[in-house]
């Protein structure tokens, strides 16, 4: 540790090897204990504890001072390191066997009571306290650590990269507003007015100039903005660890991605993952999964039952399948004595948030199936569906019947709260799955109009191409997510290089030949000048960040973070602003 001019040491590096050493620490008062005449304080900083020792017969003074001392006022101390007496060793703090002998002491701040306790952090404290005093809550400990785990991982991915042959480059914060899929945040301009900036969704279109530029390998730690709706692993602003590299293809990117994961794990976890992860298709995981961005820790894969339920006589089965939707099941191994009658009517509610009107079940017992529902089923479909669930007694299967989207979204969420209530979410265990071949587009099921599942740059299937016109649905892209237990770390894709091809999509997309030039014209030009094939990734560094750290929300590894209503209760914003302000941004607020 680097010594400054006002202390010698840290409260966490003092050990018995420097007893009898004169040190000087500084640091909040953490917990003050008066014992008849001994005063005992524990010294904290970012490193850790000390006690200190303040005894009247050895300076009276300082004793005399510590008696005024509260909590989490900021203090130094000069002193002697000593070896605590026999059997007052303290093993849960690393400095545990030794204390100091206060001679000296200067109170450098005093403090106000804290609004809740900063040396307890076992008690309970409210979030949006927490964030309105977040410096506090910094000081506390456990956001300190993360904060620190996230300078750590910073760190290894810049010198990965860096040993990789990549050159870090800042892309502008002001720029221009295009279509990428979120609204952005905008920022009227002084000298223009009625125009406007629009805070960088992501850098891509920068990032794809730069390939056009001839950088050849380009990554930067980016601030991003998206207006949008807020969740627990979401903010308005967040870091991306952007990358783009020219003349690759899916693989090379896939590859060279994997060693900066294991190395990342590797250096801030010390954990060793797979040298290469799973493959998985989009239509694979949704079919299987529901989703296309698994939880692989544990089973519960999606059964699909439209063979079995189309023939049957169970009307809500027959009807969702005329109708052109779909029947899946969920076996839960031993679930017919691992999960109650509340638990099936408490999953009924679940599923219902999600658009599913109901939930079948059956248990198979020694006697067979038994269910309100079996008697519509012969004998023959119940052994079907013993057959194709891969059914043992004492399992118990769960059904879902509607269209194939409701099944699947439904069935994601009950799969993971099933998981979780089940115990079979290891936090301790890693699964990563990189998704691939998704969709180029999607159809919004309200206007009828397709739009870019990931964004307008990415590059078709060269063997789909010819399906653009005719059926721009069925066209998959050269696209990829890397999951990791669920949560997507980050995605990307090869990009389109060729110009004409780029204008195509647009048009897909309903952009008319005015919207393409004022929204893409400088970029449609910059294709014009031997663009190079090129691709990238970006990770969401506040995500892996907290998954290192397990923490429940993204806002544990930010360190000032907003709430799910996107504002800072800390500095209180957003705020108004002045008419002279407003006046000079040729601006004017309605009602």
């Amino acid at each position: 540790m680097y010594k400054t001019s006002m202390r010698t040491h840290t409260a966490g590096e003092l050990r018995q090897r420097h007893s009898g050493d004169q040190v000087t620490l500084c640091g909040w008062v953490d917990r003050r204990r008066d014992h008849g005449g001994l005063i005992f304080i524990d010294l904290r900083d970012r490193y850790g504890l000390t006690q200190l020792v303040f005894d009247p017969e050895i300076d009276a003074i300082a004793h005399k001072e510590a008696e005024e001392l509260r909590g989490e006022w900021s203090i130094t101390i000069s002193g002697k390191v000593r070896s605590r007496a026999p059997g007052m060793s303290n093993p849960k703090i690393l400095s545990g066997e030794i204390e100091i002998e206060v001679t000296k002491l200067i109170i450098l701040s005093k403090s106000k009571t804290p609004p809740f306790s900063i040396s307890d952090e076992t008690s309970e404290v409210g979030e949006d306290l927490r964030l309105t005093y977040r410096y506090l809550d910094i000081r506390r400990g456990t956001i300190l650590n993360h904060l620190v785990m996230r300078h750590k991982l910073t760190m290894t991915i810049r010198k990965f990269f860096d040993r990789h042959g990549f050159t870090d480059v800042e892309t502008p914060i002001l720029t221009k507003s295009t279509p990428e899929g979120a609204r952005d945040y905008i920022v009227p301009s002084r000298v223009h007015h009625g125009m406007f900036y629009a805070l960088p969704q992501s850098p891509q279109i920068f990032k794809q100039l730069l390939m056009i530029s001839g950088l050849d390998r380009y990554y930067q730690i980016a601030r991003c903005f998206r207006d949008e709706d807020l969740r627990a692993d979401r903010q308005p602003e967040f870091t991306q660890v952007d990358v783009e590299m020219s003349y690759i293809d899916q693989e090379d990117i896939i590859k060279l991605m994997e060693t900066l994961v294991q190395e990342i794990f590797k250096e801030c976890l010390n954990i060793d993952v797979p040298q290469t992860f799973r493959k998985m298709t989009y239509a694979e995981a949704t079919e299987r999964y529901g989703s296309d961005k698994p939880d692989l820790r544990f089973g519960l894969d999606l059964i699909r039952m439209d063979d079995i339920a189309k023939n049957c006589d169970f009307t809500v089965f027959k009807e969702v399948i005329e109708h052109g939707g779909c029947v899946k099941a969920i076996k839960i191994p031993g679930g017919a004595s691992s999960i109650s009658r509340k638990d099936i009517e408490d999953f009924t509610t679940f599923v219902s948030t999600f658009g599913l009107r109901g939930l079948a079940w059956m248990k198979y017992t020694e006697e067979g199936l038994s269910s309100n529902i079996v008697k519509f089923f012969t004998d023959t479909l119940q052994k079907e569906i013993k057959e194709k669930a891969d059914l043992h007694p004492g399992d118990l299967i769960f059904f879902a019947a509607a269209d194939t989207s409701t099944v699947n979204q439904a069935f994601d969420h009950l799969r993971r709260h099933i998981g979780a209530k089940l115990g079979l979410m290891n936090p301790d265990h890693f699964e990563f799955l990189w998704v691939v071949d998704f969709p180029l587009f999607e159809l919004n099921p309200e206007t009828k109009q397709i739009s870019s599942v990931h964004h307008p740059f990415t590059s078709p299937m060269t063997e789909d191409i010819p399906l653009l016109t005719s059926e721009p649905l069925k066209v998959r892209a050269k696209a990829y997510d890397l999951i990791l237990n669920g949560s997507e770390l980050g995605g990307g894709s090869i990009r389109i290089h060729d110009q004409n091809l780029q204008r195509k999509i647009f048009e897909l997309l309903r952009l008319s030949p005015d919207d393409i030039e004022t929204k893409f014209g400088f970029f449609i030009k910059a294709l014009q000048y031997g663009t190079p094939p090129h691709g990238g990734l970006a990770f969401g560094l506040d995500r892996i960040a907290m998954l290192l750290t397990k923490s429940p929300s993204i806002r544990d590894v930010i360190a000032f973070p907003k709430t799910q209503k996107a504002s800072d209760l800390m500095v209180e914003c957003p705020s108004s602003v002045s008419l002279e302000q407003l006046r000079d941004l040729a601006i004017s607020l309605t009602k």
